[in-house]
């Protein structure tokens, strides 16, 4: 593994006395704005799909576990790809196109009504999503100072949380004001809006910096990092597949609400505790994370009430809220500019992973019930903790041997 992608020391005395630089500029909300678009389309799904598969389409719970993760079997494929897009020929085509790829296939999913022609659409939104989520997040990198770069992904990552917290509320309300259909059409909006923030956006890969050559398509330095964060996504993916089915099993209403917590609690800890990712090891934070989103998940298993299922969504959105830039924060530690898209298309290639775990979960959904589900995830989740905590220690080992790069 090459040295220059290791993560450099940072001095102590100059960080405490050198100014902030500046992170709040109009671009970095312009982004943050076209990812809220985007997202609380993406809450909107999570909300109606299960819906229209157990619903119009008549399937089951595994039939729904099935077209949820479906989109990750693509955008699992063509992330990588779009990294290497990104590093060559800029963040912003991917970022616009993929939001426009966005409306067609939310428009056909509100006039289709069966199974197979959904998981296809599902497989298509995969791709828009590799291509748009891949660039926001390069873009994120060049645009954010690297002693902020923590701090830089936990704001950005409200867009997301707040899409989660607002999108299926938004979701229910349109089912009930005009049916399934209102509702796709109103995803369809959010799409259409990121792309025209997102056009909006200067491309941030300079001709300097872009590779001569393409590169490889899976970036060796962020693959180790990104096992702990697949980890914590395995967790996420079961949630949202099956929390609005679970809610209804154990009589919380609306259903939404369970979700609407996780994205709400994301949010307020993104926001108190957006510096603390800059100030500790991202690695051993990233463990810690993981060890509390255990917790959360056996919560929501073994607690079979409502209060149980809101207890321990709020304890799993805790660990949420500091795994994810946690381990981005070190997978994106010394990657030079022109290899930002890859390590973008490598990491988040663990979403696509972590988010196609309904595939196998709605079987166990369907044979054991959904609280077994959930605590499978959590048997990954530890699995990931102590797999992070490892790495961490071992990167400890080396910074300290004689041998090491200054």
């Amino acid at each position: 593994m090459s040295t220059r992608h290791a993560p450099a020391a940072r001095p102590a005395a100059a960080s405490a006395t050198a100014p902030r630089e500046r992170l709040l500029t109009g671009p970095f909300v312009r982004l943050a704005a076209a990812d809220l678009a985007w997202f609380v389309a993406a809450g909107v799904t999570i909300q109606v799909l299960p819906l229209q598969v157990t619903g119009p389409a008549g399937g089951s719970a595994a039939a729904a576990g099935l077209a949820f993760g479906a989109f990750a079997v693509t955008a699992l494929l063509l992330r990588p790809l779009a990294g290497r897009v990104g590093d060559t020929r800029g963040r912003r085509p991917l970022l616009v196109g993929g939001a426009l790829a966005g409306v067609p296939i939310v428009l056909l999913l509100a006039h289709t009504s069966e199974i197979v022609p959904i998981v296809l659409l599902r497989l298509a939104a995969g791709g828009a999503e590799a291509a748009f989520f891949v660039a926001s997040f390069a873009v994120l990198v060049d645009l954010a100072p690297e002693s902020r770069r923590g701090e830089a992904l936990s704001y950005n990552s409200l867009g997301l949380y707040l899409g989660l917290a607002l999108g299926p509320p938004l979701g229910e309300a349109l089912v009930a004001a005009g049916g399934l259909r209102t509702a796709w059409y109103g995803a369809a909006v959010c799409c259409a809006l990121a792309a025209v923030l997102s056009a909006g956006l200067p491309e941030t890969l300079v001709p300097g910096e872009r590779g001569a050559d393409p590169g490889p398509l899976v970036h060796r330095a962020a693959v180790p990092p990104s096992v702990g964060f697949l980890a914590s996504v395995v967790v996420i993916g079961g949630f949202l597949a099956f929390a609005p089915l679970h809610a209804a099993d154990v009589g919380v209403s609306p259903t939404s609400l369970v979700v609407a917590v996780y994205g709400a609690v994301v949010v307020v800890c993104r926001l108190a505790l957006a510096r603390v990712v800059d100030r500790h090891r991202p690695l051993l934070l990233g463990a810690g994370a993981l060890v509390v989103v255990a917790v959360g998940v056996a919560l929501c298993a073994a607690w079979r009430s409502p209060a149980g299922l809101v207890v321990g969504t709020a304890v799993l959105a805790v660990g949420v809220a500091l795994s994810t830039p946690a381990f981005f924060a070190a997978i994106f530690a010394g990657v030079p500019a022109a290899e930002r898209g890859a390590a973008a298309g490598t990491a988040s290639a663990c979403i696509d992973l972590g988010l196609a775990g309904p595939l196998v979960l709605g079987l166990v959904a369907e044979r054991l019930g959904i609280p077994w589900a959930f605590a499978a995830t959590g048997a990954v989740v530890l699995a990931g903790a102590a797999w992070t905590l490892g790495l961490d220690r071992r990167r400890l080992h080396v910074a300290a041997s004689p041998h090491a790069a200054p």
